[in-house]
């Protein structure tokens, strides 16, 4: 990613150079031309493109920060599977029948 980073603002640093020196440019239109065409798109890239790093960091951290048991409950995944639990091992409320 950083590579298309460079590559670009090098194009742009050439056409701001081309602004300046040329016949009917000014330096002012070339700082803008850096800075419109430049820097302000490529920070936005930058900025986005690094939008999962910051997630999966600060994700990293609370599991860090996060007690031992914390830690293993929130890794838990819930079952995805669109099948049904089923009943549970051993019923929840014992069967009453009555004595003969």
């Amino acid at each position: 990613m950083y590579l298309i980073v460079i590559a670009w603002l090098y194009v742009t640093l050439l056409m701001s150079l081309a602004e300046a020196f040329s016949t009917q440019g000014t330096v002012l239109g070339a700082i803008v031309t850096f800075l419109l065409y430049g820097l302000l798109p490529m920070s936005l890239v930058v900025y986005l493109g690094g939008t999962p790093l910051r997630r999966k960091e600060i994700r990293r951290k609370q599991l860090q920060d996060a007690t031992p048991g914390e830690a293993a409950a929130s890794s838990v995944q819930p079952d995805a599977s669109g099948h049904s639990t089923g009943l549970p091992q051993e019923p929840t409320v014992p069967s009453v029948r009555k004595e003969t």
